[in-house]
């Protein structure tokens, strides 16, 4: 039977937890019902001016070509980071959890790329594919691949994946090399008595006991891809060439800073917003279902 903590006082929960509801209401709650009420309002650079617009703003969006394109843009950028940095990830973590020599050094590079800002790894991978001064570049250049990230959307979607997943790999390893280590030794060494080769073992034991951390991490990449990666593609390719790299929420940073279109960038906040919070919904109801506690 499961046990539950009983308080003799009637207020000491409501005391514990009030730190926490401060936070989330001061920084969820709040700005959330900043922008729902910026949203249907349209205000000047200076907020000097402001209008009562009401759904203006988002019927505007859906007449906007470039808005709509960055739905198959985030999409197409947010499937790829999820999905190569988890089978990276994993696949990094199967190997570390093998490694016998070594194994510490080898897991503290590995952990390093999460160290650093996500600005400065976009500068990194920049530079490393600088068409004119990047080693990679160069290359590539000698392998008959003419790189140019700012003339090419398929360059520019490939560099700014890159960058993302790899910030992201450190995170996403360590949870699944924490999994990995906490299934029984006596499994995996019953398996291989049975004459169970290290694939089918990984396939039939370690992976399905690695489902709860699977599904965790997509969720935490999903939401990464659509927030965290912002500062990777300014810092990269400003969502050129053209407005090809530009996902939803960096052209929510470009309509408010630099359009100026406040109430339209509020409205596309909203819209974010909203579709994080379906995709998550979506997660829990369907996917989790596969998942084995």
């Amino acid at each position: 039977m499961e046990k539950r903590v009983v308080f003799q006082s009637g207020w000491l929960p409501w005391v514990l937890i009030t730190p926490q509801v401060i936070v989330i209401t001061v920084f969820f709650f709040w700005p959330a019902g900043q922008a729902m009420l910026q949203s249907l309002q349209q205000s000047d650079a200076f907020g000097t001016s402001v209008d009562w617009v009401g759904l203006e703003n988002f019927r505007n969006l859906w007449n906007d070509a470039s808005y709509l394109a960055s739905f198959q843009t985030t999409a197409v950028f947010s499937i790829l980071v999820a999905v190569l940095g988890i089978a990276l990830s994993l696949m990094l973590a199967v190997f570390a959890d093998r490694v016998i020599k070594g194994a510490s050094f080898y897991k503290t590079l590995l952990i390093w790329p999460y160290a650093v800002a996500p600005a400065v790894a976009g500068v990194l991978w920049l530079f490393m594919f600088s068409p004119s001064i990047g080693i990679v570049a160069y290359w590539l250049g000698l392998l008959g691949l003419d790189w140019n990230h700012l003339l090419n959307s398929t360059h520019a979607m490939a560099l700014v994946v890159m960058a993302a997943v790899w910030k992201q790999l450190s995170y996403n390893f360590l949870f699944f090399l924490a999994g990995l280590q906490s299934i029984p030794k006596s499994l995996i060494e019953a398996a291989a008595m049975d004459g169970a080769r290290p694939w089918r073992r990984f396939w039939t034991i370690q992976f399905p006991l690695l489902t709860p951390t699977s599904f965790f991490l997509l969720v935490i990449n999903i939401v990464y891809a659509f927030f965290d990666t912002f500062a990777i593609i300014d810092a990269t390719t400003k969502g050129g060439p053209g407005k090809d790299t530009a996902i939803l929420v960096y052209k929510v940073y470009y309509d408010g800073f630099k359009a100026m279109d406040l109430g339209g960038s509020a409205a596309q906040s909203v819209v974010l917003m909203v579709i994080v919070v379906a995709l998550t919904v979506v997660q829990f109801k369907f996917v989790e279902k596969k998942v084995n506690y």
